[in-house]
């Protein structure tokens, strides 16, 4: 696919791609991303580490090996949750 070319048309360049959401509370968010709303983030098939259950890093080296855990089909992360977003290099 070229670079620009948007998987299916109508939604934005993010649109099925795994990502990382880090979250305002401390929480991280692993998922697909689906689309960015007012009121948050629509992730799909997404896993969650909480503020404190563990080193951040290596939640997602475990991640990478052996794949993103389905723990919600969709989840809304909301907007003023949304601390960054970056592509989950898995």
């Amino acid at each position: 696919m070229a670079d620009g070319m948007v998987l299916h048309p109508g939604h934005d360049d993010l649109h099925g791609i795994t990502v990382v959401v880090a979250g305002t509370s401390g929480r991280t968010y692993v998922g697909r991303w689906h689309e960015r709303q007012p009121r948050g983030v629509v992730m799909r098939n997404v896993a969650i580490l909480e503020a404190g259950d563990g080193d951040r890093e290596e939640w997602l080296a475990k991640l990478r090996k052996f794949g993103v855990p389905d723990q919600h089909r969709t989840y809304v992360v909301p907007e003023d949750e949304c601390a960054g977003v970056e592509r989950f290099d898995g």
